[in-house]
């Protein structure tokens, strides 16, 4: 691994960070809040100040073209606790301990949408820089640096699927450039048009904004302090819905239909139909649990089946009713929704339904090659073969996945005394979803928690929305075999 490779990445990414976090002086001065200039703009010149720092004398962009996988796993690594670290710097000036402060900016640039925030008295620009923090997440931070950074154009291949190592690697365009640029542009094409019909559907422009921001991130952060059921209208929670489910979709798949101008790409997609009939089946059971066992009329019990499930199955955490008071079926229902996740190549985290459709097809497999263990039965989505040594990364990437669950489950059901606390906020921090259920609930806050368990709970935000891979490369030898 050669420091010279790593340093210069992260001094261009280092650059653009100090960039983007400028975005919320915009909004102080046009609130007039000229005390939240300093948040934003401290963290901005020390972004600028450890880009210069790591100036090596070899230093050269056009270097970066043969950079190596191992390279490239560190980059993204150290970017994102970078960019972690830089984005907490606003939230110490608004009175948050370091270790909120750590907890709020991990938890808005993974879009996990979990927050200690017991009050909601704070400036328009902090708000801002919440939701817009999931939202430079939500798509990848590299993803957006080698959109707009042509020193990218090559090396940036690898830092794409290192970011976002899923199952399969789609690739929509030749370069990896343009690949990355589609992506935003559909993103913020879609952000815009949620603004919009939010606004038109009677919401706060400020707030739509903030709310588009989180959304189409699989994020959940609001400046509302009860999230979307602080705005009282149904307009609004179908208009989040719909954006939500997007936000579920892969975006590959988006691009597709956009170039091709074919919408039966859809119903080819294997982990497409999937992702609808789990949404489907989900909301009819969820809405029949809330018509049948709680006070709700029909609009009402579909409206809340439907946000909440699209919600917790896009990772977003965003809440249309505090569903901690449900009855324990409707919990239980979303309690199993948790451990599926959102589409490959989509803005949601989790374990990815790809991924469930590999181990089921596995498993089926597994249990024929009992009866004809001659025969050959090759695994395939989407009418093609996925190779044995994929299916071997799932598996293991599974087996991952619920260890660190158990492990952060019993240590901090020990720490907080409470095995609600802990299966639940393991679970929610690991799959990127937010909200638990309990005192971490949708109406809750993750503040009155032990310091060490907010610690298990930021490990399990990074973790989870790099999905695993960097982390387990770091425990190898020879990723830290330094030149």
């Amino acid at each position: 691994m050669r420091l010279t490779y790593i340093f210069t990445s992260l001094r261009l990414i280092l650059r653009c960070i100090a960039i983007v976090i400028l975005a919320p002086v915009a909004v102080a001065l046009y609130y007039g809040d000229y005390a939240s200039i300093a948040p934003f703009l401290t963290p901005s010149l020390i972004s600028i100040v450890l880009s210069f720092i790591l100036k090596t004398k070899s230093d050269t962009f056009e270097s970066l073209n043969d950079i190596k996988k191992s390279e490239a796993l560190c980059v993204v690594a150290l970017s994102w606790i970078l960019f972690a670290v830089i984005s907490m710097i606003p939230y110490l000036y608004y009175g948050l301990s370091p270790i909120n402060g750590l907890f709020e900016s991990v938890s808005g640039i993974t879009t996990t949408g979990a927050s200690i925030l017991t009050n909601y008295n704070y400036p328009k620009a902090m708000f801002f820089w919440r939701s817009m923090s999931q939202w430079l997440g939500g798509m990848g931070i590299i993803v957006l640096f080698i959109a707009i950074l042509p020193q990218f154009a090559v090396a940036g291949r690898q830092m794409f699927f290192a970011e976002a190592p899923g199952p399969t690697e789609d690739k929509m365009t030749p370069r990896i450039r343009h690949t990355a640029t589609a992506v935003w542009t559909i993103y913020v094409i879609l952000t815009a048009i949620e603004v919009i019909l939010l606004k038109i559907a009677g919401m706060p422009f400020f707030d739509a904004v903030c709310n588009s921001f989180s959304t189409l991130a699989g994020g959940g952060f609001s400046p509302n302090a009860i999230s979307t059921m602080g705005y009282h209208s149904t307009p609004i929670c179908w208009i989040m819905t719909v954006f939500l489910f997007f936000a579920g979709m892969n975006f590959a798949l988006m691009y597709k239909i956009f170039v091709n101008r074919k919408i039966s790409f859809v119903f080819k997609d294997e982990e497409f139909v999937t992702y609808c009939a789990i949404i489907l089946g989900f909301s009819l059971m969820l809405g029949a649990v809330l018509y049948l066992e709680h006070s709700y009329n029909f609009i009402d019990s579909a409206t809340n089946a439907v946000y909440q499930v699209c919600s917790i199955m896009s990772t977003a955490g965003s809440a249309s009713a505090d569903f901690a008071l449900w009855s324990l079926p409707a919990k239980m229902l979303l309690f199993l929704l948790l451990f599926c996740g959102s589409c490959s190549g989509s803005a949601g985290g989790g374990l990815k339904v790809i991924r469930w459709i590999i181990l089921f097809k596995y498993m089926k497999k597994e249990i024929a090659q009992i009866l004809h263990p001659n025969a050959v039965y090759p695994i395939k989505v989407n009418k093609t073969i996925i190779p044995p040594e994929v299916i071997k990364q799932i598996i293991g990437f599974v087996l991952f996945y619920f260890a660190i669950f158990v492990i952060s489950s019993i240590a901090i059901s020990l720490l907080e005394n409470n095995t609600l606390i802990g299966v639940t906020g393991s679970i929610a921090t690991l799959g990127n979803s937010g909200p638990g259920f309990g005192p971490i609930g949708p109406m809750g806050s993750f503040d009155f928690m032990h310091p060490v368990s907010k610690l298990i709970c930021i490990f399990n935000m990074m973790v989870g929305r790099l999905e695993l891979i960097p982390f387990l490369a770091m425990l190898h030898p020879d990723f830290w075999n330094i030149k």
